[in-house]
């Protein structure tokens, strides 16, 4: 094979980490370009080259990714962040190199919920009530407040009495339903356009970020129509994520979607999911996906501490050392 550029986006989060482990994984011969608004972080180790960026809405920042890509030859980008997604998406005509992505308008509509809660209200496509704060009047039983394009679970609300104060342009207002977090990845062929697969797990969290999961399959057929549904009328690419609760009753209801590799992508490549190899094979190597044969497990993710005894150079994988 020849060797190939990746870069990689928002590699200080674990999104961002489960791809370069992933793709290191692969053992493919990619040079590992990372970016990120820190000049040190826990991804810094995995990457052949480092570079700091500003934040994806400021301006200097589709110029600074355009200048890395040409100086680097970079071949793909993987985004890791949604307001990554959405600025490379919409300014994806200035670059030279693929990015992996579904285009503009399903990135726009994923990065904001109240969007999403639009869209599918529409379309027809199952997803929880919602509402602006303005015109939330008491109408849900148990209600949740969270920032329309907020990143894990800061700035939530739980058990919202009022909505007064909260602005329709930073906030919307959901049903809370109560019961079991799942999380589903979807994967969606670049050259054929054709569903490829998708993988259930039950999982609980910490900080918005995954700390224990395990697979589960009773919801696939449900949630393949939900996907369907989302790949005909969004003509979605690549992997995205659908994140959804079934309720003590059976139902489920989706509640947010990841236009994007999502945060468990370095735990379900063990159970069959290869996301990240699916998008290397396609727009690096241009071959169709491997077949999908999901295996059942359980995962947990502990801390663990990387030691730079010499101090901290040049900021990716030559510096030496240490993981704890």
């Amino acid at each position: 094979m020849v060797t190939r550029k990746v870069l990689v986006t928002g590699i200080g989060g674990n999104v961002g980490q489960g791809i370069l482990r992933n793709i290191k994984h692969t053992q493919y011969p990619i040079t590992i370009i990372g970016t990120d608004i820190s000049k040190m972080s826990a991804g810094n180790h995995l990457v052949d080259v480092f570079y700091e960026v500003p934040f994806s809405y400021e301006e200097k920042y589709i110029d600074t990714i355009v200048e890395i890509v040409l100086k680097e030859k970079v071949d793909l980008i993987i985004p890791s962040t949604d307001y990554e997604m959405f600025y490379l998406s919409i300014h994806q005509n200035s670059f030279s190199c693929k990015i992996a992505s579904s285009g503009p308008l399903p990135a726009k509509i994923y990065l904001d919920k109240y969007l999403t809660a639009q869209y599918h209200k529409e379309k027809g496509i199952p997803f929880v009530e919602s509402c602006l704060p303005s015109l939330y009047k008491g109408q849900y039983d148990n209600a949740i407040a969270k920032p329309r394009k907020g990143r894990g679970s800061r700035g939530l609300i739980k058990y919202l009495k009022s909505a007064e104060g909260l602005s329709d342009e930073e906030y919307l207002v959901q049903r809370l339903c109560e019961g079991v977090e799942i999380t589903t990845a979807v994967y969606v062929s670049y050259k054929t356009g054709n569903f490829h697969g998708l993988i259930t797990m039950e999982r609980s969290l910490e900080n918005g970020a995954t700390t224990f999961c395990k697979v589960i399959k009773e919801y696939d057929c449900e949630m393949e129509k939900i996907a369907f549904e989302m790949i005909k009328f969004s003509n979605l690419k690549g992997a995205f994520n659908i994140q959804s609760i079934v309720t003590k009753d059976g139902k489920i209801f989706p509640f947010e979607i990841n236009c994007r590799i999502s945060g468990t992508n370095s735990i379900r490549s063990h159970f069959g999911f290869t996301d990240v190899k699916y998008t290397l094979d396609e727009l690096l190597y241009d071959q169709l996906p491997e077949t999908v044969n999901i295996l059942t497990g359980t995962a947990y993710r502990y801390l663990a501490d990387i030691i730079y005894p010499a101090g901290i150079s040049s900021g990716n994988n030559m510096d030496n050392f240490i993981l704890f």
